[in-house]
């Protein structure tokens, strides 16, 4: 009865999905010379909406969530619930003063938030979202989308430098300092799925974790030891690249004031805001192409029943309230330990879980595919933390009363 009800659904959806897109009925009505740009716009179109959309429905669900998690009730006065606080913040954004400290360079300090933001949506063309729903589907995808990501760091420099604050200023070195020291493991973690795949191209990396011939289960590279260490190397890397909590010490409000965008006003810093968030998404999409299976599900079974796109929508709103979570969660490590966690533990782990990736692609003995991986990476785990740990020196602490 399942088989058969499974068939059956298979078969409607297949009916549905066999017809023409929207997009493509819409271009079937435009001259033959305009086609390519406007299906360009088309496929511009859903990503400068939905994530952005995405982005002033998190902000809400976040400060609700941080505020379940402190104890306190968070924003609920606008609109039901208090779910239209992201379009109360909107306009405060818009209509609020441009204030810019005279001794600026007004160019640089101008264009800083538009160069972080726009490499940022770049790097969403060549994210697949579902099956054919990818807007560029290009050979070396992964290779661009770190290209186009590294811009952020020179965005951030802008941003301090044209502000002639030096709180501006350290808080653009320090972030700069953070990014490009947690790109490395970031880089190196991804890499390890191109050596076992075999392509740059993220819509085939994702077709590569499909369900496998006779198995119920998907071949997720998360369900490998590789790619399991790999995925929370990953995850961790982005959100220190994304300067969230625990590694939001660019903007450390009780060390730095508010970090390099300190000078920093009314729309303006809501780019800022926004492409923070922007990039976070996109490298958690990333995350999900690379480890999670793209748009597929977890179990073969499931494939077909769901549109790919409602599986990777799902995947991102769970790594999203993963993110959240952590920011309630875990307190501001220091600079130090910031530094040390990325050169002392994260890049060694990486070059080993490389090392795990490369005898899993060329072992065929399934205990010995599945075991020395495993070992390998495990202990490395052990002895990186054991070493990262120092050993304290404080003796037992001895209480004296006045007499």
């Amino acid at each position: 009865m399942l088989a058969f009800l499974q068939s059956l659904l298979q078969m409607v959806w297949k009916t549905v999905t066999d017809q023409p897109s929207p997009k493509s009925l819409f271009l079937s009505h435009v001259p033959e010379e305009w086609r390519p740009l406007v299906s360009a716009f088309l496929s511009v179109l859903p990503i400068v909406m939905v994530f952005p959309m995405l982005f002033a429905l998190t902000t809400v669900v976040e400060r609700k969530g941080l505020g379940r998690i402190q104890n306190r009730p968070g924003p609920n006065r606008v609109g039901p619930a208090g779910f239209l606080q992201f379009a109360a913040d909107g306009i405060k954004a818009i209509i609020k003063e441009d204030v810019v400290p005279r001794a600026a360079d007004r160019v640089v300090h101008f264009i800083a938030p538009l160069v972080l933001v726009v490499p940022v949506l770049l790097s969403y063309s060549v994210l697949p979202f579902g099956r054919n729903l990818v807007p560029i589907d290009l050979d070396t995808g992964l290779l661009f989308f770190f290209a186009v990501g590294a811009v952020t760091e020179l965005a951030v420099f802008m941003a301090g430098w044209s502000s002639r604050n030096k709180y501006s200023l350290l808080g653009a070195t320090r972030a700069i300092a953070q990014m490009i020291s947690y790109e490395i493991p970031l880089i190196l973690s991804a890499l390890t799925v191109v050596m076992v795949v075999g392509t740059l191209s993220l819509p085939a990396i994702a077709e590569a974790q499909g369900p496998a011939p006779g198995g119920w289960l998907c071949r997720w590279h998360f369900f490998t030891p590789w790619g399991f260490a790999g995925f929370w190397l990953f995850l961790v890397a982005a959100c220190a690249e994304a300067n969230r909590s625990p590694f939001d010490l660019p903007e450390g409000e009780s060390e730095i004031i508010a970090g390099y965008y300190l000078e920093y006003s009314g729309f303006k810093f809501a780019l800022f805001f926004l492409g923070e968030y922007l990039g976070l998404f996109a490298a958690s999409g990333l995350g999900i192409t690379l480890f999670l299976g793209g748009w597929h599900a977890p179990f073969a079974f499931l494939e077909g029943w769901i549109p790919g796109w409602v599986w990777f929508l799902g995947k991102l709103v769970a790594l999203i309230l993963l993110f959240i979570w952590v920011r309630g969660t875990l307190p501001r490590v220091r600079m130090d330990q910031l530094m040390n966690f990325a050169w002392k533990f994260m890049l060694p782990l990486t070059l080993v879980n490389m090392l795990g990736a490369g005898l899993w692609h060329f072992l065929t003995n399934p205990i010995a595919r599945w075991g020395l991986p495993a070992v390998l990476i495990g202990g490395a785990y052990v002895v990186l933390g054991r070493g990262l740990m120092p050993r304290s020196r404080v003796g037992p602490r001895v209480y004296r009363y006045a007499d």
